[in-house]
């Protein structure tokens, strides 16, 4: 049912997609969670209607906006292909947003319903009171034999307002239509290789993108999708044996986070065939693929534009341990530009620009931030890269997470990964402080693998034997934890100011501008 490297000619909806899905698979396991609930695809498929007519019971019309505020498992997709099959706005919102948060995603949205689940009604209720009308769902909501047919929408129709974690302000609703989701699933379950015979696994939450885009896979390819309530490191790989997982996809901090806990028999009691990672951390890539012995194969893209670039099993080999991002996908288009907006050589860092199929459609009600991303005809990603000489691209930072000290540009993620690479070292942030000298310094916040102590001068030690010096952080401080977005990055945004017993460790030769 995938259809072929060139993308289909008219993407289905995601209606469509769910009930063609049923037919040609029937009877196979769609989705199975830790409490054991399974749904088949054909017991998906007749969920999803039944939830159709249940909201449409209430009153909601095509376009009308549904947030959804609940834990992993199968009443999360089910409820959302609900929403979308119905012609309706799915509003995914994380079940850790604070009030604040909550209540400016309603808002900003015009959500006319909340579903929400019995764990964070308590939550809903302090935000929703005048507003939208809020229902409880659960593993069997709605109790109710009725069943309605998919909206017959065009594939341009809006599916999701996918916010974003908000990094640098109020998180941004990024506009994706049934064309995106579609697109995306179909070339996530080519990328991946997906049969019927394949098991998929995510741990990340679902009002993220990316266990959305692996339930849409699983549709195209008929692979079974198996739903954790979150990703917990000690027991991570035990599920992935357990569950018999064939493929799975994650996050940069999550393999860093496996590879520091103690050797198991878990390690090679699996039936996986590759994993697919953002941002795997190079220096670790050799030694995450011999514990668990299969290939980690590294892959790009942004809730804003999909998928975009991977690295191949022909580059697999040559690129372990490089950092390499692989090439550009067949549906898109790529170039690294300067400050200026001019295109620069091979081997000379600058922004990334993508443009092809599959993209979101523009920030909700935001039109100025709509007309920068997209510029010139280019989403304009953030993202800095280098690009070498056989179209392969390395990330190199972000435009916006830079530190200048001292007339020298610092990318704060490449001190972050030499951070990480220290055993002891679980998670690290890495900040600018201004500076009336050198204009920034630099400050480290790291946390520790439990069980370990930390000492600034070590970790100095480890940075300055990698790392130019002009890099080595001069503030420390070692902290029990850092805040993370839904996504299970770091949010350095929400780090705590810089604590009075921070360690001043001065590197030499670092005094002044041009130094």
């Amino acid at each position: 049912m995938i259809p072929p490297p060139g993308g289909p000619g008219r993407p289905p909806t995601l209606g469509r997609l769910v009930e063609t899905a049923a037919r040609e698979y029937a009877g196979r396991i769609a989705l199975r969670d830790g409490d054991g609930a399974v749904l088949t695809f054909t017991d998906l498929a007749t969920r999803v209607g039944r939830i159709r007519a249940r909201l449409r019971g209430l009153g909601l019309r095509p376009g009308d906006r549904v947030a959804l505020v609940m834990d992993n498992g199968i009443t999360w997709p089910s409820c959302w292909l609900g929403v979308v099959t119905a012609g309706l706005v799915a509003v995914p919102i994380s079940t850790r947003s604070g009030t604040d948060d909550l209540a400016w995603m309603v808002d900003h949205s015009g959500a006319r319903l909340v579903l929400v689940d019995a764990g964070h009604l308590d939550l809903v209720r302090q935000v929703v009171h005048d507003g939208p009308a809020v229902e409880v769902v659960g593993p069997h909501w709605p109790d109710t034999d009725a069943s309605d047919p998919p909206a017959d929408v065009p594939v341009d129709t809006l599916a999701n307002l996918q916010y974003t974690s908000g990094t640098t302000g109020f998180p941004k609703g990024c506009r994706l239509s049934h064309r995106f989701w579609t697109h995306m699933g179909a070339g996530m379950a080519r990328l991946m290789d997906l049969t019927d015979d394949d098991v998929l696994v995510t741990a990340q939450p679902y009002s993220y993108i990316d266990p959305q885009w692996n339930t849409v896979a699983s549709l195209w390819s008929g692979a079974e999708l198996a739903i954790l309530d979150g990703f917990h490191p000690s027991t991570f790989m035990a599920s992935v044996a357990d569950l018999h997982v064939t493929v799975f996809y994650c996050l940069a901090a999550m393999p860093v986070l496996l590879l520091k806990q103690p050797p198991t028999p878990a390690d090679r009691a699996h039936r996986l065939r590759h994993v697919f990672c953002s941002a795997i951390p190079a220096a670790a890539h050799a030694a995450i693929e011999d514990r668990w012995g299969v290939p980690w194969y590294e892959l790009y893209g942004m809730t804003e534009t999909g998928l975009n670039i991977a690295v191949t099993p022909q580059d697999h080999d040559e690129l372990v341990g490089s950092g390499s991002m692989g090439r550009v996908v067949d549906h898109c288009d790529a170039t690294v530009v300067d400050a200026d907006g001019m295109p620069v050589p091979d081997g000379v860092v600058g922004e990334l620009l993508l443009r092809g199929r599959g993209f979101m459609d523009g920030y909700h009600d935001d039109e100025a931030a709509t007309a920068a991303f997209f510029a010139d005809g280019w989403a304009h990603t953030g993202d800095l890269v280098v690009r070498d000489a056989d179209g392969r691209f390395t990330l190199r930072g972000r435009r916006k997470d830079m530190i200048r000290r001292g007339g020298e540009n610092i990318a704060a993620a490449q001190v972050e990964a030499a951070l990480v690479g220290h055993p002891d070292v679980l998670e690290a942030a890495v900040l600018a402080v201004a500076d009336d000298v050198l204009g920034e310094e630099v400050r480290a916040v790291v946390v520790a693998v439990p069980g370990h102590d930390l000492r600034p001068s070590d970790l100095r030690d480890h940075v300055a034997e990698r790392l130019a010096t002009f890099k080595v952080p001069r503030f420390w401080e070692v902290r029990d934890h850092l805040p993370h977005t839904p996504s299970e990055r770091v949010a350095k945004h929400l780090v705590a100011p810089m604590a009075a017993d921070a360690v001043d460790l001065r590197p030499p030769h670092v005094t002044g501008p041009g130094s």
